[in-house]
């Protein structure tokens, strides 16, 4: 164990700090994004996250979102574990037919209006799996899509920013 604590002391801070550009986009957007919750929902936006069969590296970047730095509570936006109190939808992965049913099920169980974000090139066009015997591809080919955010995986600022764009459209 103090093997351990040494070797840690010894290599310090090996991770690169972001940059300050970076950090002031987050802070516009974010703040953007707070200011049109309020103005459309009057509370905060609670999103909740559908995995349709993704390799799960979109649903780090969804959950680095809840991360000290980029802190998406901080400009309203919550997540919950149940559809029915859900205000936006995060659709990660290309569907696949196992998840077909359950996908259109937890969209119908979604209370009006509801936003579908598909997130990750998977989701929004099928991506390296398209349309096959196992997939029904992109997202849109299931349910009806509101915004799509590509990238592989997209980045949290890149989802904060089409959440701002998917609360405008609403």
């Amino acid at each position: 164990m103090l093997r351990i604590l040494y070797q840690t002391l010894r290599t310090g801070t090996v991770t690169e700090k972001m940059l300050p550009e970076a950090d002031k986009e987050i802070e516009i957007v974010g703040n953007a994004l707070k200011e049109e919750v309020h103005k459309r929902f009057h509370h905060s936006l609670t999103i909740r996250e559908i995995d349709a069969g993704s390799c799960n590296g979109c649903e780090l970047e969804i959950h680095a979102m809840n991360n000290p730095y980029y802190d998406c509570e901080r400009f309203g936006v919550h997540f919950t574990a149940s559809p029915r109190f859900a205000d936006v939808l995060f659709v990660t992965g290309p569907v696949s037919r196992n998840m077909e049913i359950a996908l259109k099920r937890t969209v119908d169980a979604a209370p009006d209006p509801k936003i579908v974000v598909a997130v990750g090139d998977c989701a929004a066009c099928g991506g390296a799996f398209g349309t096959s015997y196992a997939s029904l591809g992109a997202v849109e080919n299931v349910v009806p899509v509101d915004v799509k955010v590509p990238g592989c995986p997209p980045s949290p600022a890149a989802l904060i920013r089409a959440l701002l764009e998917a609360v405008g459209r609403s």
